[in-house]
This record gives C-alpha cells, structure tokens and sequence, in this order.
C-alpha cells in the first residue's frame, strides 16, 4: 500500500472513530475528511496524522485531537454565510476546517512563528477565506466585530466578557475555561449572547494551553 493510500486508510478510520463518539455533524465530518491534517504537523508526526490524538507542533503548542476539533466546530454550529473569530491559530488545522464551513474566518495567533508557517499551509491547500493577525487574542478583533461566531482554541482565566462583546446578539462561543473550583481542571463552554447577556452551557472537560495575554517574545 503506498503513503497516499495508507494515509486514506487511516483518515476513513478517523472518521469512523469520530462517529463512534458521537459526532454527528455531515458537514463536520466532511471538512474533516477533506482537510488533509498531515499538512499541518512536522515530518516525523506525520505517520501519525490521522490518530485521534493531540500532537506538538512549533513554539511548545499542539494540534488539538481530531474529536476535540470536531466536538468544538459542532457545538459551534456554524452556518456557510457566518463570520467567525478564531482565537489561537496555531497549526491553522482548526482555521482550514472552519473555512469551509462559513464565509470568512479571521483568526488571531501571538506567535509569529506559528502565524507565518499557518498563512503558509492554507496558501499551500488553496484555502483563501482566511485573514490572519498576530496579535493579542484576548483581545480579539474588535475593527472586524461583530461576529456570528467565536471558538477560542486556549483556555481562559475566566469567561471573557470582551470576546462576548463582539458577538453578535444570537451568536456563539465556544471557549474552555478554567474551573475555579477545581484547580487545574477546564470546562468547555458554549455561551451565547443575548439582549441582557448571555446564556451558558457546560459541554465537557478539556485540557488546553492557557490563553496569554499579549504578543509572544520569540528568538
């Protein structure tokens, strides 16, 4: 069997999992199979592309497992005319599979490192509705607010009311927040906005590298 099909192999097997763990998502699951996610890691991880599990990637950050990006865009609940906000570019994984799914994404990253090599690999597959920053992702990208949508790839102190501030009425974010009760635990969040607020639901623990304020220090 060559890499080509070995590699399809294991992303039929991928899905197949993420089926089994409850994703139910068509046009979830579709982005997932269409995004080639060997394209967004090192070379030596890239035997393991398709393994339901998070890898390291550049500036001590990792690619999240393939479940927790297709949990996160389905309780998202992306429509293909929304413009969403992404905070945390990372590899870019997350952008490519949300870039199919709705009309723009603009995404935040505080590494340039990671910024540089993320514009890179979406110019490299072809995917141009993407527009991306360095910056501070906490504190979002207010000149391009509102927006129908905002996933938060970092784990938060607290809820961030400043992200919220720049949904949309309706719309909804999908963020981890650490667990003030239980130190070193993190909930994962869907809030949406309303007229007075917004409106919380607890989805599931999860583990993400905290969300830092500012724009790295690299070199």
């Amino acid at each position: 069997m060559s890499l080509d099909e070995d590699g399809e192999t294991n992303k039929i097997s991928l899905i197949m999992e993420l089926r089994k763990q409850g994703i139910r998502a068509n046009d979830v699951l579709s982005a997932i199979e269409r995004i080639p996610r060997d394209e967004f890691i090192s070379t030596s991880f890239k035997a393991k592309a398709y393994d339901n599990h998070p890898l390291p990637i550049e500036c001590g950050q990792t690619i999240s497992q393939p479940f927790v990006v297709a949990y996160m865009t389905e309780q998202l609940r992306v429509g293909d005319r929304m413009k969403v906000l992404e905070i945390g570019t990372g590899s870019g994984y997350q952008s490519a599979i949300l870039s199919l799914l709705c009309r723009r994404v603009y995404t935040i990253e505080r590494y340039r490192t990671l910024m540089r090599d993320a514009v890179n690999r979406l110019e490299g597959i072809r995917i141009h509705n993407v527009t991306a920053m360095v910056g501070d992702g906490a504190k979002g990208w207010p000149e391009q607010a509102p927006f129908d949508r905002i996933i938060v790839t970092a784990a938060a102190g607290a809820i961030p009311l400043n992200l919220l501030e720049q949904l949309k009425v309706g719309g909804i974010m999908v963020v981890p927040v650490d667990n003030p009760q239980r130190r070193g635990e993190q909930k994962l969040l869907r809030l949406t906005r309303t007229d007075t607020g917004f409106e919380q639901e607890d989805l599931l623990d999860v583990r993400f590298v905290p969300l830092v304020e500012g724009v790295a220090r690299e070199g």
